[in-house]
This record gives C-alpha cells, structure tokens and sequence, in this order.
C-alpha cells in the first residue's frame, strides 16, 4: 500500500515556480539584462493537441532599442520546461 502511495503522489509533484523562473530569467539574461519578471504560483491545466499537462504562466520584460518590451511564457509545471513564449 505504501509503494501504491508514493507512486501516486510521486506524479503530481510539481518544481517549485520560483525555480522555474530563475531559469527562464538566467536565459533571457544570456541576451540582455532584464527590468522585471513573474510567475504565476499555482497551476493551470494546459493542452496542446493529445499532450495534457499542468502549466505555469509568468513574464518577462526587458528593453531592447530603448522600449520597454514584455514576453510571457508558459513553463511545465513538472519538467520546468518552456513550453511557448511570445512577445506581447
């Protein structure tokens, strides 16, 4: 009983958001600094075509050519990968 447990919760761990976003601000940094950033802690069911999984959303802003621009991201709430992002 005690294996059939952890195996079931051992599936619905999620990485810590704030993780998360230390990673997708330590890439955007590889480019140019960044002036904000943010995440969403709790998470979202997403899918995308046969693929369901739970989500974090989060931002990014940065300058480039002095404005000031603003990308979100959408990151796996399990593996922290980024899964999309765009410029808004």
């Amino acid at each position: 009983m005690g294996i059939f447990i952890t195996q079931l919760f051992k599936g619905a761990a999620h990485l810590d958001p704030d993780t998360i976003l230390d990673r997708v601000k330590r890439q955007f940094r590889q480019e140019s600094p960044i002036e904000g950033a943010w995440i969403e802690h709790q998470t979202v069911p997403y899918q995308k075509f046969a693929v369901k999984t739970r989500v974090y959303y989060g931002g990014i802003n940065r300058y480039e050519n002095d404005q000031l621009v603003q990308y979100q991201f959408i990151a796996d709430a399990k593996t922290g990968s980024v899964l999309d992002i765009h410029r808004l």
